[in-house]
């Protein structure tokens, strides 16, 4: 005989995180989200119903299958999973889990969601995102998105926060997460290694003074490839 545990019965439907790639219909006229691992193929709505994704008939979630969505408990953890290479652009999603659902140590397996609200990261240039622009790939039918400021746009396709929120429908909000944070050594703008203001304010002597060094090399970088330059001329060819 298998011990099984006692049924959940919340007075309130459970909540969770979790990270997508937000996704735009060819047409532009929905929004809505494709995951990042098993399910990354069915994108989905700001409010859902889960399938098995092996295209098995019983219902989602199964205890013997994968199938189902997928969240967590903690919002660091999902948080986390932004750090990987393949992961930067998704975005951060706060999950109602509704319907039936198996509990897990570090989160849900469920079959219903509504995608409460959806954060998005800072531009890749590192300025917080003011809209989500074509990523340069997608699902048949579906474009995906990726955090882009205003300067970074270039034409692509792109659709602003309060307007993928209004295509995603469902009352999901959309906000913009923080800009990226400068780390100490690099500047402000051009994150090549110049120092900018924010950056050098409140280092002390030795850290200034090995910024001091770090910028001399660079200076004595740029006089050797001039020096070079002018040995063969303007043309390209040597001087004589």
């Amino acid at each position: 005989m298998r011990l099984r545990l006692p049924e959940e019965r919340p007075a309130e439907p459970p909540t969770g995180y979790k990270i997508a790639h937000p996704v735009l219909s060819q047409d532009g006229t929905r929004a809505g989200f494709t995951g990042v691992s098993l399910g990354g193929a069915l994108p989905y709505g700001a409010l859902a119903d889960a399938s098995c994704v092996y295209g098995l008939r019983h219902r989602a979630p199964h205890r013997r299958c994968d199938c189902g969505f997928h969240c967590v408990h903690d919002r660091a953890a999902a948080e986390a999973l932004l750090c990987t290479a393949e992961h930067r652009s998704a975005v951060l999603l706060d999950v109602l889990v509704l319907g039936r659902y198996l509990r897990f140590e570090l989160g849900y397996r469920y079959a219903r969601q509504r995608v409460r609200s959806a954060t998005v990261g800072p531009c890749a240039c590192g300025t917080v995102a003011a809209a989500l622009a074509d990523a340069g790939w997608g699902r048949p039918g579906w474009r995906a998105l990726a955090p882009s400021c205003a300067a970074c746009l270039r034409g692509r396709t792109a659709v602003s926060l309060a307007g993928f929120a209004r295509l995603a429908g469902e009352g999901l909000r959309v906000v913009a997460g923080p800009a990226a944070p400068v780390a100490a050594g690099l500047g402000a703008g051009d994150g090549r290694g110049v120092p900018g203001a924010a950056a050098v304010e409140g280092l002390g002597v030795p850290e200034l003074a090995a910024e001091a060094a770090l910028l001399q090399a660079r200076l004595d970088w740029f006089q050797s490839q001039l020096a070079r330059l002018g040995e063969h001329g303007p043309d390209g060819g040597p001087q004589g």
